[in-house]
């Protein structure tokens, strides 16, 4: 009897964690992204780390040149060793975690590439397909959203 309840136990905490995981990994996919603000429309890739962590960069951009003709490049990043990283390979997603119990992904970074500038993140689906990418500095009223349109 003892085995048939160790066995019941460890099959429920198994199947609980698979469910968790696909909870939290239903973030992982290509979005595309309409920037009303810079008229910089892209495709982001949502991936897992090694780490556990939910991380995404730039995968296509509508107009990869400058006005000049020059290829975009990472030219405002504060870290003057990734300026030249190609317009399609910015990060911008950084270290973001699953919460279950608020189904958000949280204590994350976003990067905004036309500024250089890094801010705290969290996102959410508002639905299906339509994930809600909100930014900010100290705390989540001083930030901005954006909605994220999940490719197939």
């Amino acid at each position: 009897m003892r085995r048939i309840l160790l066995f019941i136990g460890i099959t429920c905490l198994t199947v609980l964690s698979a469910v968790g995981q696909s909870a939290a990994d239903k973030i992982i996919g290509t979005y595309y992204i309409s920037d009303d603000s810079s008229d910089e429309d892209c495709k982001i890739k949502i991936y897992k780390t090694s780490a556990g962590t939910y991380e995404g960069r730039i995968i296509w951009v509508k107009n990869p040149t400058f006005k000049d003709g020059s290829p975009k490049r990472d030219i405002m990043n504060p870290d003057v060793s990734k300026r030249n990283t190609p317009g399609d390979k910015i990060q911008l997603l950084f270290h973001f975690k699953y919460d279950a119990k608020q189904n958000k992904w949280v204590d994350g970074e976003i990067y905004d590439p036309v500024h250089g500038k890094y801010y705290k993140s969290k996102m959410w689906f508002e639905s299906e397909k339509k994930l809600r990418v909100r930014g900010y500095i100290g705390v989540p009223a001083l930030g901005r959203t954006m909605v994220w349109n999940k490719l197939s």
